[in-house]
Formats: C-alpha cells, structure tokens, sequence
C-alpha cells in the first residue's frame, strides 16, 4: 500500500494497536523525539522547464529520456505526500509531450501519490499537456495558459534561389516523399496532408484535457480547444486550472509549515559544471555551432508567440 493520498493527509488508519500505528508512521517512531513520533511530510519537486523535445546537437529540451530518472527519483522519496511539477514551457514536441505526461500517470497511480502542477511564465501547448497530467493545477495571475493546438511553420525560399541563380536538385522515389520541400512551390496536396496529420495531433491533444479535466472545464469547446491562450486568472474562470498560487505558500497551505519540500534535480557530471556543456560535448565543427545557433532562433520563435 502506498502513502496517504493529499487528500486524506494527516488521517491515521485505524490499526489494532497503538505501536503499530507509530511503526507505520516511521520506524524509529519509538523515540522521544518529535520529530520520530510525527515527521514532517514530503513533497518532492520536479521542475519541466523549457521547450518540449530536441533542439540542436548541443542542447536538448524535455524528453521522457532525460525527465523519466528525475520523475522515478521524485516518486520514490520516502513518506511521500505529493509530487510537485514546476512547469514553464511554452510546448514542442506532441510526442514528448504525451510519453512524459503518460509516465507521470503511471507513477503517480502506482505509487498513489497525487500530483499538483504550478504553472510558472508558460504552460501552453505541451506545456500544458504536462500540466494536464497532474491531479491539480495551479497558476500565477498572470502565467500564460493553454494553446490547446497544433502549429508546424517553416520557410519558403523558391524565389530566393532564383534570384541567386541557384538550380535546385531533388530526386525521390515515392512522389510524395519530399512534400512541403521549402525550395520547391508549396502544393494544395501537400498541405492538405499536413493539416490532416495536425487534426490528429489535435483531437489527441483534446481527448487528453477532456479526460482529465473532465467536468471542470467551463468554457466553451470551440474557444478551449482553438489554440488561443489566457492569463491564470482567465484559465481558473474556464476551469483549465484549479486555483491561483505560488508553489511554496501553496504546499504550506496544503501540508502545513513544517512541510519539507524536496527538489529533485538533474545530475550532471563535472566537465558539464565545469563549462555548461549539455552533454558533456564541446567542438570546434563550425557546422555544430550553427546548428546550435539555429535552435536558438527557433527556440526564441517559440517563446515569442506567447510574448516572452
């Protein structure tokens, strides 16, 4: 059997006996100390920040690779009473998106430990798919909420490699191997094969609010799901979060003062701390550098749609 739930914490079972009531609690609840006798509960924090998936060969953003040990970790705290997710993501990958959101159900019912979500600058897109994973979510006034969509851009460059007198050269096998080439003219065909793959990401992304939001949404489909988003106090008034607070005096409020609220971190080795290298790779390809500096753009396009 797993922890007490948030929401009978501080509730003790009803046992035979009164040592075996104390034992449960703690094995070294025999002592006269107080802090033996009545522990203080846990809540281990997991922080989801930044994009959802890989950008460049440098840096990589959330991917169930790297963020399932640090959720495993968190739920495996001893006398646990919650798990804490501190997200501020503006989204990216659909698919990373659902592989995170999917492990943290499955530790969560298998641990029975609820999960609370705080949203911090942005929960949108992915991001708030991983929200939408924990049993409650909370906001600031002024977080940037929802998005509740599907977006793919790109560029067009056929007239620009006319003008410089470039010849372009593409040979496929499969006429539909190299649609929505951005050297070649954009085709009807090609579109409507993208918006089709889109819809399908849509209707996962919804079916994924609607299960675990449920009856707590307010608003109405078509506005909710239209890929438009809301500050904290507007996403509370449509029910696609559950309150408006800070993490720290929320898990205080909830659990008590004496709380002990647990950060569980990546660990990184030392050429990592040493020169900030994710990865622990560093190169003088020039090739590598702009590629890094290529997600970097794309990294800060990705912000910028929400105003950051």
């Amino acid at each position: 059997m797993g922890p007490p739930s948030a929401y009978n914490a501080g509730q003790e079972p009803e046992l035979d006996t009164l040592g075996k009531n104390i034992m449960d609690r703690h094995p070294l609840a025999f002592l006269p100390f107080k802090r033996f006798r009545d522990p203080a509960p846990v809540v281990a924090v997991v922080s989801l920040a930044g994009i959802i998936g890989r950008l460049g060969s440098l840096q990589r953003g959330l991917n169930i690779a790297g963020v399932a040990p640090l959720l495993e970790r968190a739920f495996a705290i001893k006398r646990l009473s919650a798990v804490a997710l501190a997200i501020n993501s503006p989204g990216g990958s659909p698919v990373q998106s659902a592989l995170i959101a999917k492990r943290i159900r499955d530790l969560a019912i298998e641990h029975d430990v609820p999960v609370l979500a705080f949203c911090e600058d942005v929960a949108a897109s992915g991001g708030y798919w991983l929200a939408c994973a924990a049993d409650e979510i909370h906001a600031d006034a002024n977080s940037i909420v929802g998005s509740i969509g599907v977006v793919s851009s790109g560029f067009g460059f056929t007239q620009m490699i006319e003008k410089l007198g470039i010849e372009r050269r593409l040979h496929t096998a499969g006429e539909r191997k190299a649609i929505l080439d951005p050297f070649g003219p954009e085709r009807e065909a090609d579109v409507a094969h993208l918006k089709m793959i889109q819809t399908d990401m849509h209707d996962d992304f919804m079916a994924m609010v609607r299960e675990r939001r449920g009856r707590r949404l307010k608003g109405d489909e078509d506005d909710l799901f239209s890929g438009a988003f809301w500050t904290g106090t507007r996403a509370l008034d449509l029910g696609l979060v559950d309150g408006i607070g800070e993490m720290r005096a929320t898990l205080r409020e909830r659990f008590g003062d004496r709380v002990r609220i647990k950060r569980v971190e990546q660990r990184r080795s030392w050429f990592q701390r040493r020169f900030g290298v994710p990865g622990g790779r560093a190169s003088a390809d020039g090739g590598l550098w702009l590629d890094q500096a290529l997600a970097a753009v794309e990294d800060r396009l990705i912000w910028n749609r929400f105003g950051l």
